[in-house]
């Protein structure tokens, strides 16, 4: 195999191990077009809502800190009304209206100590995204944001997404000291996430009793295989560096931003010496069908009980599940959590073509994706062992063979 230039443009296809490709994996529960953001961002010119609520009442003063002195702010002049959710007088009304969010129903399923405790809560914003990179300075480190509806979500290379009613869309911070590391944590977000689902799975047990109500699931019908049972398993997997996929299609995403401000990195994650925040957003599909599928169409066609995953559950057993992860990646390194890593992303064994554009002349090479880099690339290697690694770049790949020879991927 011969590694060509920097200058030589090659394309990669999978052989074995197939994956959707990039243009449908973007429909992800949203919809790409600019003109859809821009008719719902008529909205703009109404408040946007806000609902605080902690966890404790430590976590209460804080909100009402926040509300008190009109903190928090959105972009492109988005005015915002703050509310504390103990003071809606509509509480119970909420609690009634399945399509929106249950604080109670999050904060009763929450047993962290530092991520989720403060919560924010919009029926309908741009971005959550916005929220927590706008108003980190004001914010805990580990506050979170949901949206029942959200109108200008952004994804990798500058897409615009619309988010539906019935997709889990939030963006929760995270302060790191070592920007070796942080490049690496949107994995750690990814595993969080494949494992709350089967958490919350394993969690839903039906009764004997159907008066009997669980918090995680609507069952009508009792079965004699359900009883005191979790629901089937959904084996949602990880598609590097950041999609997740159910059965070939993608139902949900993960972005990770972060910013450098006073040696420290910022990080928000919907998804870097020194101090990094991190913006991680996320979005997945759990009750949205269109435009590819979603975690509760899943469970209609394996179970004949008719049972439902909640999004306040899901994303409490993500920060139950992602404190643990997190803690385990910051003092013992990403090996601790890589080998559950491997069992759960799409890509051990992928063979993959690099094609070498010559003039007229195509030469196509084999490489074997075999994990990830230190750094948190792919690690390949060709059928003549040279190792090589491979770089995302919007869509497509970028490869890098050791030390210095580039490849184009995609």
């Amino acid at each position: 195999m011969r590694f060509l230039s920097p200058q030589t443009s090659l394309s990669l296809r999978s052989l074995h191990n197939s994956i959707a490709p990039s243009s449908q994996t973007n429909s992800f529960t949203l919809s790409r077009s600019v003109a859809a953001a821009a008719a719902m961002d008529s909205s703009s010119s109404t408040p946007c809502k806000l609902v605080l609520c902690g966890k404790s009442s430590a976590e209460n003063e804080i909100a009402k800190s926040l509300m008190n002195n009109n903190s928090l702010k959105l972009p492109d002049n988005v005015q915002v009304s703050t509310l504390l959710h103990s003071e809606i007088i509509d509480k119970q009304q909420q609690q009634q209206n399945e399509e929106s969010f249950c604080i109670e129903r999050f904060m009763n399923s929450l047993s962290t100590n530092q991520f989720g405790r403060l919560l924010i809560w919009s029926p309908k914003l741009p971005s959550t995204h916005d929220v927590v990179s706008n108003n980190f300075g004001e914010l805990p480190i580990g506050a979170v944001c949901v949206a029942d509806v959200q109108y200008k979500g952004r994804g990798r290379s500058k897409n615009v997404w619309e988010s539906p009613t019935g997709c889990l869309m939030f963006s929760f911070t995270v302060q790191m000291e070592d920007g070796r590391v942080v490049p690496l944590l949107q994995y750690v977000v990814s595993l969080a996430v494949t494992e709350a689902i089967k958490d919350v799975c394993d969690k839903n047990v039906v009764s004997q009793d159907v008066s009997l109500r669980f918090d995680s699931l609507i069952c009508t019908h009792l079965g004699v295989y359900d009883l005191f049972q979790g629901l089937p398993l959904i084996d949602v997997r990880i598609k590097w560096p950041n999609d997740l996929y159910l059965n070939g299609l993608k139902v949900g995403g993960i972005l990770s931003t972060s910013t450098y401000k006073s040696k420290k990195f910022n990080v928000s994650i919907g998804k870097y010496v020194s101090f990094s925040v991190i913006y991680n957003c996320i979005g997945l599909n759990v009750d949205n069908e269109k435009p590819t599928t979603c975690l509760n169409a899943f469970l209609r066609e394996l179970s004949a009980a008719a049972c439902a995953l909640r999004r306040e559950d899901i994303v409490a057993a993500f920060l139950n599940k992602f404190e643990i992860f997190y803690d385990l990646f910051i003092n013992g390194g990403f090996q601790t959590l890589e080998e559950l890593y491997y069992k759960t992303w799409l890509h051990s064994g992928q063979r993959v073509i690099i094609q070498e554009k010559n003039e007229n002349q195509v030469v196509e090479n084999v490489v074997t994706i075999q994990g990830l880099t230190s750094s948190g690339y792919l690690l390949a290697i060709s059928e003549d062992n040279h190792m090589c690694e491979l770089h995302p770049d919007g869509n497509r790949y970028i490869g890098v063979t050791f030390p210095d020879i580039y490849c184009s991927l995609g």
